[in-house]
């Protein structure tokens, strides 16, 4: 009888302590901020300059797209699983108006969670842009006046990401820090799967390129538009370092999209299929604590479309200041009752 009562204790404190290790194993990493609503403020700039590779004659081999950048101001409110976020443009640019002109641009997007993965849909339209040192073929520039305004440009994107991350520690709210911080450092390999259309064109039918650059034998240097639709995978790492109340945390990846490459000449469209490379990077850093947080925030999104020995790159990417505070939870009546009602 003792050594069945033995035995039976035993096993207790076996499972007991098996129960103990699972919880330590299974803690979390990070402290959500779902209920609590937030207030935040941002502050950055905004750009998305082109590069276009193509041996035009023996001295220029690149043109060099400029957008004129403003600073943009942002006001956002988060609580559950709702977000709003209001940004405006704040006046000056840059960089001279008199050299660059002046860039519109609208940044629209939305994004959501459902357990390890996280979905980020993006729509970035500019318009209005400078081709740098135009004075090497175009004669009426020069030194005090050296690039080409060209106000017609406009470069449009569409995209929807998803990140599938494969730790359940990490979570995206908690890596971007409004929603949600991390308490012990976490790293997790991921996979991106991406949907793009994007492009630059004339709003004005011309040729994207400047006419005096034009090779009348080659019809892809005529184009007043270069045009794709990506869909691909992008594997990647991602990781957080906390130390204090400090976080730090990147993500990159490389990758390859299926494309479906176009241009325009002519009211004539070719199109082609291919490859093109694809990479994802993130940095997010800043200070983060319960009732506040400071983050900086730098995106990069890098596009490109080949045909052959013309290559059309662009990079989205943004760099801002964010700001805000978390407020205290509201408690439900039904709870305030029942305390009452103790009491």
């Amino acid at each position: 009888m003792y050594r069945e009562s033995l035995i039976k204790y035993r096993l207790i404190a076996f499972v007991f302590l098996c129960n103990c290790v699972v919880a330590q194993k299974d803690s979390l990493s990070y402290v959500r901020y779902k209920l609590n609503p937030v207030l935040y403020t941002d502050l950055g700039f905004n750009a998305a300059p082109i590069k276009i590779r193509y041996d035009f004659n023996d001295d220029i081999h690149r043109l060099h797209y400029k957008n004129n950048m403003s600073a943009v101001w942002g006001w956002g409110f988060a609580y559950k699983w709702f977000a709003l976020r209001f940004g405006i443009t704040l006046p000056g640019n840059l960089r001279p108006v008199s050299q660059y002109g002046k860039t519109q641009y609208y940044d629209l997007g939305f994004d959501f969670s459902i357990k390890r993965s996280f979905t980020d849909v993006d729509f970035h339209s500019y318009s209005g842009y400078a081709i740098k040192d135009a004075y090497r073929w175009n004669d009426s520039l020069n030194d005090l006046r050296p690039h080409e305004i060209r106000s017609d440009i406009n470069s449009t994107s569409f995209s929807v990401n998803t990140w599938l991350f494969k730790s359940p520690q990490f979570k995206m709210q908690a890596f971007r820090g409004k929603t949600g911080s991390y308490e012990k450092d976490v790293h997790s390999f991921y996979t991106k799967f991406t949907f793009n259309v994007h492009g630059v064109g004339s709003l004005d039918s011309i040729s994207v390129i400047p006419y005096q650059l034009v090779n009348p034998y080659q019809s892809k240097t005529k184009a007043t538009d270069f045009t794709a639709v990506d869909l691909g995978v992008v594997p990647g790492m991602a990781y957080v370092k906390r130390w204090k109340s400090f976080q730090i945390g990147g993500m990159g990846g490389l990758g390859l999209v299926v494309q479906s490459k176009f241009y325009n000449i002519d009211g004539y469209r070719r199109g082609f299929l291919g490859l093109a490379p694809r990479y994802d990077i993130k940095i997010i850093a800043g200070y983060n604590v319960p009732r506040y947080f400071l983050m900086f925030v730098a995106d990069f999104d890098n596009k490109s479309i080949r045909f052959n020995d013309l290559v059309y790159r662009q990079t989205y990417y943004s760099v801002k200041l964010v700001g805000g505070i978390r407020f205290n939870k509201k408690e439900k009546k039904k709870s305030q009752k029942k305390r009452l009602f103790q009491s």
